[in-house]
């Protein structure tokens, strides 16, 4: 091995004795005086390679930073948030209907004509489950033809919960007001998943539409910006307060 090969490997500062330097380091037992020019050359190169390794160093942190600060995580994460809410409003949906079934029952035995009304919720619920939502792959279409049916059944339900009232021995009723229980807090999940996933679809598109991270989107992922949950009228009121449902 060359004394300059040991040189620049040694970790040891060097020490410089009346001009001549000499190295020193545990791992080697003795010193190498060496002549001022030759130790100049090595001192240059050992002093371009740790300059070489601090600018890769460098470099390799600020590029993570940016890749990281601009969206490359950032806009998958958001997308996958936005996913997994849609997929808590449609299992909350799911829920209600499932109790639709029950709730026709219990209020025919005691309001038999009230046909119509109970003929409409039937239909309502019947539409309302006849579009299934894959949270991966739904379109736009599919997403307003699914909350337009599911604010139809809303309706439906409404006109319901309104007739009963003319009916005192059905809301005295125990399985009534087990219902009236259950749909009340799942209607106060509805409204709390669709909340979180309108603000989940508002902060994706914000990720996409607005730089620096709209920048990564373009170079990279591609994605169109999502379509907002729309409802009717009458239950945009509810999207801000939880409805209370009364009997």
């Amino acid at each position: 091995m060359s004394l300059e090969s040991v040189c620049l490997s040694l970790s040891n500062p060097v020490l410089v004795v009346r001009g001549v330097l000499t190295v020193y380091d545990p791992a080697v037992l003795t010193g190498f005086p060496l002549q001022e020019p030759v130790l100049r050359r090595i001192i240059m190169k050992a002093s371009l390679m740790n300059s070489a390794k601090m600018k890769t160093m460098v470099i390799s942190v600020v590029a993570a930073l940016f890749l990281t600060g601009c969206g490359l995580q950032s806009i998958p994460q958001a997308k996958n948030q936005t996913e997994a809410s849609l997929a808590e409003v449609t299992n909350q949906y799911k829920r209600r209907a499932d109790l639709v079934p029950n709730l026709v029952n219990t209020v025919k035995g005691y309001a038999k004509h009230e046909g119509e009304t109970l003929t409409q919720v039937t239909e309502a619920r019947a539409k309302a489950t006849s579009i299934t939502i894959d949270p991966s792959n739904a379109t736009p279409a599919q997403l307003s033809a699914y909350a337009q049916n599911q604010g139809q059944l809303s309706q439906a339900l409404g006109k319901l919960l309104m007739v009963t009232e003319n009916y005192p021995n059905l809301k005295a009723d125990t399985q009534f007001r087990d219902l009236q229980a259950q749909l009340e807090g799942t209607e106060n999940r509805i409204t709390i998943a669709r909340q979180r996933y309108i603000e989940s679809i508002q902060g994706f598109n914000n990720l996409i539409t607005v730089p620096p991270t709209s920048f990564m989107n373009s170079i990279v992922y591609h994605h169109a910006k999502m379509p907002q949950w729309d409802v009717t009228e009458e239950e945009k009121a509810k999207v801000q307060t939880a409805p209370e449902v009364k009997f």
